[in-house]
């Protein structure tokens, strides 16, 4: 999502969560608790826990019985948790919510009444979430009337009817509450408060059937919760049947074998979409292309070379070199490239990708991902649909996850528990054209080395979480060709009492890192076994930036480069926070992180290979992770060679990618502003090539309601509440614990000037598009 990663808050997979395979986090007992609590209860009326000035609310499309229907939560096929929902006799519903995966999930309850359009008039909901914080929310009718919502980011007030109120912590249940109200509106269009609107589309109906078990059920996309459409199934009745996608999909109990047909019938309806965008948003130049005047990145050598030309015919470089020592084609469009900066593509390492991550990726600068677990015929099948150019993506360098049974077990369904069958899993990746094997926390250390052997004879490299029961050094003794995430580099100094199969792994480190004397002997030494045995580091900053430092309610630093430019549902998520703590460690957490920025620094200056990764929301993590390293004191261009060729190199592919040299693919983004000096400037691409196909950031990101980056300066630099937020529109907000009224449409107000809170942050233009002689692109 997702940023460094922006909460993109999907109502189908926990925030960020889905894709971190680097992460985790549990459900506390006192969610559980209140689950069993629910469900002991469930034969009580549910109207008196929910407070409803309604005298007699029509039920749309809810359960007509008092029986309870069930629904499972897979992950990987694997069945991970449960859904349950049953009626009372006042008109709620009551739902439970609650799923693990290796030891985190949400733990959720809410009891939810709605008026005859569908729109909630009370709820309240109350657990924890995916990553164990605490989660309040309600919304009532109150005297006037009026209409009240609270969550624990903001809260608000607003006329009966004026918008459907989605949870911040929403379920899939939510999203199909959502669905039958946009069926009951004529335009099929509802407004969302605190602001925002969803669209619904009515997609094909099937007939699903398991054994006797028959049941018809229509796929229904809604726009505006997201940047891609939400697919969602529902029986014909209006009930939910099914959500999500091969990696955590929630389905009604019984036919949890027909899940596969409708994630592949939600592949089908999306193709058509997707091939029409690559289309419109793509050009693939019949003419040369010379891109003039611009300041080129030479990333053999780590410097900027000013005033540079380079020529792209077909998919490759032809020329490049200074302006005027270059000879341009009679025929070639021309790109003015003045007061710009030309990159190689840039290479993000640590990816889950999915098939809306794409665009983002392009947007960003992106050409090249390395995807470090996947579902193998998803992941293949992507790559094939990429590099086809049928839907917009980068190129995707696949490395396959093995993992060890138990509780813990990452969602794949490679899990290994014997010599031969990780020998079998080794050759089942190379075989299929993988580059790489990624070990995760669960797997048996004796396993090890079989699989590094097995792997280094088939020319693949080894990486992942250090399994538990070894420490780093161990896995690199052993003969790991890289580490992921810079946790486990802390947790190499820890004792052994650590489970890093568990969410023990990342707050041990919150709690412990900063203690750490990252000039100690011991620290040197593990350095420098780092560097003597070329082993490759994947720190993934921006996943712990967010975890340690980020708090509910706050726009925090990685959040503000993006937070105005998201639609509005999206933005919405930014302020959900990170790892639950208390006032008193939060400097410890803050320090931990510090930490983590500075143990960087010193495998840079040690000469140990660093690669940027995200593991997290496609292209604005990135950005975030490369403004990290700048942050940590690393040069930024010693940052850019990493993000390109250094990247490149490490995978074996810097022969054909990686720099901008003739007979190289043409993998390009031309960059508003100077990332060399100022590496925010990363944010401002103005035109991606990938293979000579061209694509302007700008209107990638506006088709899916991305406003584009500000220019240069205009990023905010400071850490924002929620009470900076202005905002305007038909519902009113009110700052959280306070009475007086802010209205919506929210924009960032500048209070660090003399004038105060009332002063506007400072109105930006749209930036000067890049414009090509003859024609633009």
């Amino acid at each position: 999502m997702n940023y460094a990663h922006v909460c993109l808050r999907s109502v189908v997979q926990p925030p960020l969560a889905f894709l971190l395979f680097g992460l985790a986090s549990c459900q506390t007992r006192q969610g559980v608790g209140t689950i069993e609590m629910a469900e002991a209860a469930r034969t009580r009326s549910a109207s008196s826990t929910i407070s409803v000035a309604d005298p007699a609310p029509a039920v749309a499309m809810l359960p007509s019985t008092g029986d309870t229907t069930e629904y499972t939560v897979l992950l990987a096929g694997r069945a991970a948790g449960r859904l349950r929902q049953w009626p009372d006799s006042g008109g709620a519903v009551t739902t439970t919510f609650t799923y693990n995966d290796r030891g985190r999930g949400p733990a959720l309850v809410q009891t939810l009444k709605v008026d005859r359009a569908g729109y909630p008039v009370g709820m309240t909901l109350s657990g924890t979430d995916y990553e164990e914080v605490p989660v309040r929310e309600t919304v009532r009718l109150a005297a006037g009337p009026l209409l009240t919502w609270r969550n624990d980011a903001a809260a608000g007030r607003t006329k009966p009817g004026a918008g459907y109120y989605l949870p911040l912590e929403t379920m899939p249940s939510d999203v199909a509450g959502l669905a039958r109200a946009l069926l009951l509106a004529k335009s099929k269009t509802v407004q969302l408060l605190p602001e925002g609107a969803a669209t619904l589309t009515t997609g094909a109906t099937r007939t699903v059937a398991v054994g006797t078990l028959r049941t018809k059920v229509t796929a229904y996309e809604i726009a505006g919760l997201g940047l891609a459409p939400e697919v969602i199934w529902l029986d014909a009745e209006g009930h939910l049947f099914a959500s999500g996608s091969t990696r955590k999909m929630l389905i009604r109990s019984g036919y949890e074998s027909v899940a596969g047909e409708l994630v592949s019938a939600q592949h089908v309806a999306s193709r058509e979409r997707d091939s029409v965008a690559a289309a419109r948003l793509s050009r693939t130049p019949t003419r040369p292309v010379a891109i003039v005047h611009a300041n080129l990145f030479d990333a053999t050598t780590h410097t900027m070379k000013p005033l540079q030309t380079l020529v792209v015919r077909g998919a490759r470089i032809e020329a490049v070199g200074a302006d005027g020592a270059v000879p341009i084609p009679a025929d070639a469009e021309i790109v003015d490239g003045t007061r710009k900066t030309l990159l190689p593509g840039m290479w993000d390492m640590h990816v889950h990708v999915q098939a809306d991550d794409g665009l983002m990726h392009l947007a960003a600068g992106v050409t090249t991902v390395r995807d470090l677990a996947n579902d193998t015929d998803e992941l293949l099948a992507l790559r094939g649909r990429f590099d086809a150019g049928t839907l917009l993506g980068p190129r995707i360098i696949a490395a396959g996850v093995i993992d060890g049974q138990g509780p813990y077990a990452a969602p794949t369904k490679v899990l290994v528990s014997t010599r031969d069958a990780a020998r079998a899993a080794v050759e089942n990746y190379a075989d299929k054209g993988y580059e790489q094997i990624k070990v995760y926390s669960s797997l048996d250390p004796v396993l090890f080395p079989t699989i590094v052997r097995a792997a280094h004879d088939r020319k693949l490299r080894v990486s992942g979480h250090v399994p538990f029961g070894m420490k780093a050094e161990q896995m690199v003794r052993a003969g790991a060709d890289e580490l992921q995430h810079a946790n486990f580099l802390f947790l190499n100094f820890f004792d052994d009492s650590i489970d890093t199969r568990t969410p023990a792994r990342y707050t041990a480190v919150a709690r412990g890192a900063g203690a750490i004397d990252l000039r100690s002997e011991r620290v040197t030494r593990f350095i420098a076994l780092l560097k003597e045995r070329d082993v490759v580091v994947d720190p993934t900053l921006n996943v712990y930036e967010r975890l340690f430092t980020s708090r509910t309610g706050t726009l925090d630093q990685a959040s503000l480069p993006v937070a105005t430019r998201l639609p509005s549902v999206a933005r919405r998520g930014l302020l959900a926070g990170g790892l639950p703590v208390t006032p008193q460690l939060q400097p410890v957490y803050r320090n931990s992180f510090i930490a983590m920025e500075r143990l960087v620094q010193r495998l840079h200056e040690a000469g140990v290979q660093l690669v940027a990764g995200t593991d997290a929301s496609a292209g604005f993590s990135f950005h975030r992770e490369l403004e990290l390293y700048s942050e940590a004191g690393i040069p930024n261009t010693d940052i850019l060679y990493i993000a390109t060729l250094g990247a490149s190199r490490v995978m074996k592919h810097d022969g054909d990618r990686g720099s901008l040299d003739v007979g190289k693919l043409a993998d390009l983004v031309l960059i508003d502003g100077d990332p060399s000096q100022r590496m925010r400037d990363i944010r401002r691409a103005e035109l991606v090539m990938k293979g000579g196909v061209i694509y302007i950031p700008d209107s990638l990101y506006a088709s899916v309601g991305v406003k584009p980056a500000p220019r240069k300066g205009a990023i905010p630099r400071r850490e924002l509440t929620a009470g900076d937020v202005r905002c305007r529109g038909p519902a009113v907000a009110v700052k959280k614990g306070g009475t007086d009224p802010v209205p919506l449409d929210c924009s960032v107000i500048d209070s660090s000037t003399a004038s105060g809170r009332n002063k506007r942050a400072p109105v930006t233009r749209p930036r000067r598009k890049v414009t090509t002689l003859p024609g633009k692109p």
